[in-house]
């Protein structure tokens, strides 16, 4: 299959071309070759690639600068992903876009189905919901698949941030108070592979298996990387003092994945377990 590929060099579009590479045709659509907010240029190089199918996974996901910067984050989550939908629509091709938990509020005592309202709290799910929401509203058949958490070896991510403070031996503050699923990169590729070629279309959520606080995340990163006798003292939420508001409850179940008969992603622990090891081999 054709596929075009929006965000290529980010984590998770960097797991995504390797993963679809041998099976697939990949055309890349990125920065700095095209700017997804410059309409006339992503239907242009779209009509030329002549893709079967897109995946759109280009965001500005960084979501406290979101707060200070949302004319950017409605930019290239609102605007860009329409611009993608509708030079689609143009070549008749579905799209899959990759979505986020933070479109939910939080307040919920249980994992969020797909079909549940959302409620955004801050401006990253904000202009992500408008991403979704430009998908719907201009394509017959497309997929929004919603995650949590990402990490992965090709960016910045909680992992690495983590394992690089315990190296300097700065001390480990980490919130308990927020509860999700770290979701690894590569793991997550090979779900939205399975739900491009196999999935009937609409909105999935797709994250490793179980659930935890990044306080508890934090002491597994430590644990599996052998330094579980370093330190983390578990704060609130209010006392991280961070610019974005986040949803308490970050649990998605993984219900349509379930309805369609595709595989589950593994737990969250054999993803870092994963990540551990891809990441320790690339630096030895």
């Amino acid at each position: 299959m054709r596929i075009l590929l929006t965000g290529d060099k980010g984590m998770l579009g960097q797991d995504l071309a390797a993963l679809l590479t041998p099976r697939h045709e990949i055309v890349s659509l990125d920065l700095p070759m095209i700017d997804i907010t410059d309409a006339e240029s992503v239907d242009r190089y779209v009509s030329e690639a002549r893709p079967e199918a897109a995946i759109h996974a280009a965001a500005f996901t960084a979501v406290d600068e979101c707060e200070r910067l949302p004319h950017m984050a409605f930019g290239v989550n609102a605007v860009g992903t329409q611009n993608v939908a509708v030079a689609c629509r143009k070549v008749g091709i579905p799209m899959l876009y990759v979505s986020t938990d933070y479109v939910f509020d939080g307040e919920k005592p249980t994992p969020y189905l797909e079909d549940d309202l959302p409620n955004p709290l801050n401006i990253y799910g904000k202009s992500k919901l408008a991403g979704e929401k430009a998908v719907h509203d201009l394509l017959a058949r497309f997929w929004v698949v919603r995650t949590s958490w990402l990490f992965g070896p090709k960016g910045k991510n909680f992992v690495r941030t983590i394992l690089d403070r315990a190296r300097a031996g700065e001390e480990l503050r980490v919130v308990n108070d927020q509860i999700g699923a770290p979701t690894y990169t590569m793991h997550l590729a090979g779900t939205l592979e399975q739900i491009l070629t196999g999935g009937g279309p609409g909105i999935y959520h797709a994250t490793n298996q179980g659930y935890c606080s990044w306080f508890v995340f934090a002491q597994a990163i430590l644990a599996q990387a052998g330094w579980g006798h370093i330190k983390v003292t578990p704060i609130s939420t209010a006392a991280a003092g961070r610019r974005a508001p986040r949803p308490r409850n970050s649990r998605l179940a993984n219900a349509r994945l379930q309805e369609e008969g595709l595989s589950p992603l593994p737990s969250w622990e054999e993803g870092l377990r994963c990540y551990l090891e891809r990441e320790f081999r690339a630096t030895t």
